[in-house]
Parts: structure tokens; C-alpha cells; sequence
């Protein structure tokens, strides 16, 4: 199938089918918001379960689940720099007064990169280029600076701002004392969020691939920097590899990946934090869930200019599409401490965590108290006062005062070193406070879902397919009556009725032919079609279809369910759960 083909394909096969569509199309529609049907509510479901189930019910020692308001109050993102950080570059056309995203316009145009340059920047770019609006040709104005977050009045009080959030990160960040206490105080621990985030994308031109409204499954991961406990994970995955392309290969023009061990990563210092290097590994995995080749998924850092105001390091997860080449489906962001740094700074909440020493250590720490027995003689009022202001000194800054001057000043009074008694104190310490780092994994679900079809779209004999993986398929059975047989169609109905009281998303079709009806559900991509004939009358025994080889086998009715979840859930192949006994390739 042509690149552009199988692009279109998807498309048609999304709108045909009742995957998705424009939202607000009997109004002309809005760009960046879509509307999914009823597959593809299906589908980005059984992708969101996928998710969860691979990242948190696989590691519920690791990572628990929560969720917070899509609102936010103006402070939160103050806090967190959104205000004054979360901005893409804009152009206006001075003819038609269209807007566009500069640094996207420029690398569309003129093929250069453009993402993370100033405004300034952007504008000699375009100047110098000659560069006119895509539109109507018209000029274009100089480059600012956009804020993408959605603003919005909390209740009907002037100047109660609030915003719907960018991203699921912040209400974590908030909640991570409450959760680390009810977790019992673990570290490391992650903390996901699954929901709805909005941003206010300049144009968005991709479908589902730039949303202005999307839904985000993300985590973050908090652990000790300086006793990441890492190492029973990363030991069971060091010689596997990740493809990357890293800063330094970008700078230097090379835009072939390259193949590192998760050992050598870290070794090399590719990947600054084993954690990191850990759930990028295990996204890996998940994407091949969904349906993603090993070979077409690359890592691929940003450079400092391109990174988030929070982050220390970034890679992109880049998968290859037909139409719009490598596109973004997660990022992978080492965020430091900046996080819990800030909000502790904002909120004056104490976000750190006690941690207890595997052994007690020695502390050595200066002290710095008044000499009463002469302070008091002299200054017996202002005593109190002198001692609280000492209080609140640095004790080194005390002794570097009081060695170079041979004094020091406190409201006035000059105290010298009859006045002050400075001594070295060892303790033993058992616990040490610590404000955990983060790194953290971030997926956009509409994204995988379009990532997830054209992926599973194939042509067959002039028919398209869905391949879906078996466990995210958005409907898992169909029934199918062969004939309008009054027997035949009320035994039909009994098995779906059992079928419906399953865990399995079933339907029922009794439209026209039943190869029009095998064609229907692989355009859905049901993996198994149940159909009921003559011969199940006598019998019990019923035909089971694979989507994918159009081979057909019989199973009698009493193990029809184990059979279905033996074929859905363990990816059995067909022939394992009987003899074949017909093949629509054959014919």
C-alpha cells in the first residue's frame, strides 16, 4: 500500500467505520478538537486498560493511581512555571490575519530546524527567507511569544483565575506527601494520572496527531537521586537496547539512530538516571503491544534550547507513520527536583521526606550561642532580642564575620568574641531529609490510538483489515447466524446473550450476506467471528473465524467462552483451539 494511500485509507476507514471525525462538523468544525465514535471510544479504552495494565498492575509495588481536577488555580501554574514558560512561537499574516506556529512554518517551509530559537531569531528567518503565509501569500509580521494554556474563572469572584491544565503532572506534584504517607512512606514510588488536559495550539493541521483537548497517561516517578534503587530492574534489562538519537548526534548532523544497551546508556552517560533508561525500555514494550515494530520506534533528545523549562534531559518517543514521517507519541522527561522545589517554595509546604540511614552517621555542625554571663551584665534588655536575631544567623557565616572582622553587628550592638561562644557539635544522625527527583514518562492516547490503526491496516484480496492486536481490539466477538433460519438466528441470540456476560465486547449482525458481514468486521477489526449454521442445530458446535488467516475451525458451545478468551487474551493461533476445516484463502 502506497504511503499516501494507506494514510488516506485510515482516514476514510475512521470516518467510515465510526472512529473518529471532526467535532462540531455540523457547524464547519473547529481545528485540534475531534470527536471519536463508538470504535474508537473502544479502542482508545482498550488502549488506556493497556496502558495501565503494562505500567501500573504490573509494578503495584511501584506505582499507584489517582486523580485530580482538570481546573487549576492560577497559583499552581505560577508555581510551576506554566505562566511564564508554557509559550510557542507565533506569526500572523499582515493580509488575511491568520496565525501560525513560527518555528513549525519555517521547518515546513524551508526544511531547516527551527524548534527552541528566539523570536528574534524566528523573525530574521523569516525576513531573510523571504517566507510569506501558506494561506494567501501574504506578508508576515514579526514573530511573539503565545501562552497555550486555556484560561478560565474559577466561580464569579474577579481575579479567581484558573486554567485547564496542560498536563496531568501538577496535580501529582501536589498530592505526592499524601500519597508517599498512605503508601507508607515508600521511595521510589510513582504516582499516574490518567485524564483530560487541553493546549492551545496556535494550528493545528494533523488530525489526531495535534489536539487542542486529548487525554494523557502519564506518571511520575519519584526516587532518591543518591540512592536511586534501581538496580534489581535494571539488572534484568541491561544488555537489551533502545535505538537513539542523542544530542550530541544532532548536533553533529547525524541522523541515523544508534543501537545502545540500557548498560552502555548509562555507562556513557547517554541516559542520566537508571529510572529513566528503565520505563523508557518499558515503553518500548508497551508500543509493541499496541502493534508497533521495534524498528519503528526511535528515542530522540532534545537539545537544552527545545527542553521544557523543567527538564533536565528529554527524549522524545518517536514513532514512523505513513503521511507525517517520525511523529511524537511520549516524552520522557528527567525533571529534577524542580518540581517539588518549587511548589515547597510557593506553598511554604514542606515537600521533602524523611529517609532513615541504613546506619547512623556523624555529623559535625558549628553552634553559636551568647555568652550570658557578660552579655548579661551589659546589655540585660535587649538580651532576648540580640539572641533570636543570632538564632536565625548562619553559624559559618558567624565564624567568617567574626574571623576576618573580629566581630559582628546585631541590631546595632557590636559583638565580639568575649560576647559569642562558638563550638563544633557531633551527633549522630539516623535520618536524613530528602526531596526526590522525578522522571516522567508521558503518553497522549488520540495519538497512539491513530498510531495504533494504520499500523494494524492491511489489504487482503481487495478488503481492509484492522489487525488489531487481539487484547485492544475494540470489539472482541462478533455472532453472525448464517441464514435467516428461525433456529439458527435463536440460537444465534442465546450465544450472544452468554457472550454479553462475559468480559468480552461482543455484537451481533444479521445484515445482508455473511461475506459482507466477515468483510464488516474485519474493517472493525474483530479478531473472531462466532457464526451459527445448520450444522450447529445438530451438534453444538459453532465456527470460530480468525480475522487475520480467514481460517475457520468448530468448538462446541460448553467451551465456547474458554476458547474465545484462550484466543483473545493468551494470542493462541486458531489451529490450537481445533482442526481447520475451511479457509476463505483457498477458495
Amino acid at each position: 500500500m502506497a504511503i499516501d494511500d494507506l494514510a488516506d485509507k485510515v482516514l476514510d476507514i475512521g470516518r467510515r467505520r465510526g472512529f473518529f471525525w471532526p467535532a462540531f462538523e455540523i457547524y464547519g468544525g473547529v481545528a485540534g478538537f475531534y470527536d471519536l465514535g463508538p470504535y474508537g471510544a473502544l479502542l482508545k479504552q482498550n488502549i488506556i486498560e493497556e496502558w495501565r495494565r503494562h505500567f501500573i498492575k504490573r509494578y503495584p509495588d511501584l506505582i499507584v493511581e489517582i486523580e485530580t481536577p482538570v481546573i487549576t488555580p492560577e497559583k499552581v501554574f505560577i508555581a510551576s512555571g506554566h505562566v511564564e514558560n508554557f509559550v510557542d512561537p507565533i506569526v500572523g499574516c499582515k493580509k488575511c490575519g491568520r496565525f501560525f506556529r513560527a518555528d513549525q512554518l519555517i521547518e515546513e517551509k524551508l526544511g531547516v530546524k527551527a524548534e527552541g530559537k528566539s523570536v528574534e531569531e524566528l523573525t530574521d528567518i523569516i525576513s531573510k527567507s523571504g517566507l510569506r503565509c501558506p494561506v494567501c501569500g501574504g506578508e508576515l509580521g514579526e514573530v511573539r511569544l503565545f501562552n497555550l494554556l486555556f484560561r478560565t474563572q474559577i466561580g464569579p469572584y474577579q481575579g479567581s483565575v484558573g486554567f485547564f491544565r496542560p498536563e496531568a503532572a501538577q496535580g501529582m506534584f501536589i498530592s505526592f506527601k499524601r500519597v508517599h504517607q498512605v503508601m507508607r512512606n515508600k521511595l521510589p514510588i510513582g504516582i499516574a494520572q490518567i485524564g483530560r488536559v487541553a493546549r492551545n495550539e496556535i494550528s493545528p493541521r494533523q488530525g489526531l496527531i495535534r489536539l487542542r483537548e486529548f487525554t494523557i497517561m502519564e506518571f511520575e516517578f519519584f526516587f532518591d537521586q543518591n540512592e536511586p534503587g534501581a538496580d534489581e530492574y535494571i539488572d534484568k534489562v541491561r544488555n537489551e537496547k533502545l535505538s537513539l538519537i542523542t544530542a550530541d548526534m544532532r548536533r553533529e548532523k547525524i541522523e541515523e539512530p544508534q543501537s545502545f544497551t540500557i548498560d552502555e546508556a548509562l555507562r556513557q552517560g547517554v541516559i542520566k538516571t537508571p529510572w529513566m533508561a528503565f520505563w523508557m525500555y518499558e515503553s518500548t514494550l508497551f508500543l509493541e503491544k499496541i502493534g508497533v515494530p521495534r524498528t519503528n520506534i526511535v528515542f530522540e533528545e532534545k537539545l537544552p534550547e527545545e527542553r521544557a523549562h523543567y527538564s533536565r534531559q528529554t527524549f522524545d518517543q518517536l514513532v514512523k507513520t505513513a503521511r507525517w514521517g517520525w511523529i511524537e507519541v511520549a516524552g520522557h522527561a528527567y525533571r529534577g527536583d524542580y518540581d517539588l522545589s518549587r511548589h515547597k517554595q510557593f506553598s511554604g509546604e514542606d515537600l521533602t521526606v524523611r529517609k532513615q540511614l541504613r546506619e547512623p552517621v556523624e555529623r559535625r555542625t558549628l553552634v553559636v550561642r551568647l555568652n550570658k554571663a557578660v552579655l548579661g551584665r551589659e546589655l540585660k534588655d535587649k538580651l532576648d532580642s540580640i539572641q533570636q536575631q543570632i538564632k536565625s544567623m548562619s553559624p559559618e557565616v558567624l565564624k567568617r564575620e567574626l574571623d576576618n572582622k573580629g566581630f559582628i553587628e546585631v541590631s546595632g550592638v557590636r559583638l565580639s568574641r568575649n560576647h559569642l561562644v562558638i563550638e563544633e557539635v557531633v551527633e549522630k544522625v539516623v535520618t536524613i531529609s530528602v526531596t526526590p527527583h522525578v522522571v516522567e514518562p508521558s503518553f497522549g492516547s488520540e495519538r497512539l490510538l491513530y498510531v495504533a490503526m494504520e499500523y494494524a491496516l492491511r489489504e487482503k484480496q481487495g478488503r481492509l483489515i484492522l489487525s488489531f492486536p487481539r487484547r485492544i481490539a475494540p470489539v472482541k466477538v462478533a455472532v453472525l447466524p448464517l441464514v435467516d433460519n428461525e433456529k439458527i438466528v435463536g440460537m444465534a441470540k442465546r450465544i450472544y446473550d452468554m457472550l454479553k456476560e462475559t468480559d468480552l465486547m461482543v455484537t451481533y449482525d444479521d445484515s445482508g450476506s455473511i461475506g459482507r458481514r466477515y468483510a464488516r468486521a474485519d474493517e472493525i477489526g474483530v479478531p473472531v467471528c462466532v457464526t451459527i449454521d445448520y450444522q450447529s442445530l445438530t451438534d453444538g458446535t459453532v465456527t470460530l473465524r480468525d480475522r487475520d488467516s480467514w481460517k475457520q475451525v468448530r468448538v462446541h458451545v460448553d467451551k465456547l467462552v474458554e476458547s474465545l478468551r484462550r484466543f483473545i487474551y493468551d494470542n493462541v493461533e486458531i489451529e490450537e483451539l481445533g482442526p481447520i476445516f475451511f479457509s476463505e484463502e483457498k477458495e
